[in-house]
């Protein structure tokens, strides 16, 4: 059991044969336009925790990129991207990656702008998190962007809805996924999770999951990086996109010094 087998189950709008994952991507598009003057010139792309490639091409459409490269454990997903470069009818160079986030700087080459989109981060635990931050300043170049979507759970869903034993995590006609709640890790900060899918049952994974909020996220990154900045959703506009976390000039010194601890 994994996060491959979980995806398989949760409905997450990056297939580039939904209709409604293609709104999505021209949504992502327009943020990434809004984001002129932010971004690189023509830069090359990085796309994180990627799935199908659906924000990396998007940005790569925004701003003329003449390189994408897609990183995600998960590989089925990978050759979508192919997929999304036809809908944005765009031809940069396409490099796909399998493998970890947590360890990017060895994986790909120098890039000038990285994204994680889709409100990833409760899969990463705080230490995860510092790991992550300082592979991304080890693999942007000197005046690279790391810019991140997300929510900020701690008042979301603490405060505003309240946590729940029990949740319904997606719904389709043929079957029902489910979470429990499972214990909590003090050390890593995580909710434990067990997933299931009704009818009968059936046990599809068990998932740790950190409930972030975004100034936990600024402040580690301001540790890896010069320049960094909130950008609410009401400042970027763009119906069905989160806040933005968005990074600047990475520290690459304090990058080594920090992983050659862990």
């Amino acid at each position: 059991m994994s996060l491959e087998e979980l995806y398989r189950y949760l409905r997450w709008r990056m297939d580039p044969d939904d209709e409604r994952a293609v709104g999505r991507f021209w949504r992502i598009v327009k943020v990434f336009e809004f984001m002129e003057g932010l971004l690189p010139e023509e830069p090359r792309v990085l796309d994180l925790c990627a799935g199908t490639g659906i924000a990396g091409t998007a940005a790569a459409r925004a701003t003329n990129a003449p390189l994408l490269t897609v990183l995600d454990a998960r590989k089925e997903d990978l050759e979508k991207a192919r997929k999304w470069l036809e809908i944005a009818e765009i031809s940069p160079e396409l490099r796909l990656v399998t493998g970890d986030v947590r360890e990017v700087s060895k994986l790909v080459g120098e890039h000038d702008l990285a994204v994680l989109w889709g409100l990833t981060m409760p899969h990463f635990d705080p230490f995860d998190a510092v790991r992550i931050f300082a592979n991304v300043a080890l693999s942007l170049s000197e005046d690279g962007v790391f810019v991140m979507e997300e929510t900020d759970r701690v008042y979301g869903i603490l405060y505003q809805i309240g946590y729940k034993d029990f949740l319904v995590e997606s719904k389709t006609e043929d079957y029902t996924l489910i979470s429990v709640h499972e214990g909590y890790n003090l050390k890593r900060g995580t909710f434990r999770r067990t997933y299931y899918k009704l009818p009968g049952f059936e046990k599809i994974t068990e998932e740790e999951h950190r409930l972030w909020d975004l100034a936990s996220q600024l402040a580690i990154g301001s540790i890896f990086f010069r320049e960094w900045k909130l950008i609410t959703r009401n400042e970027h506009g763009i119906n069905g996109v989160s806040h933005l976390l968005y990074f600047r000039r990475p520290r690459k010194n304090t990058a080594r010094e920090v992983l050659a601890d862990f």
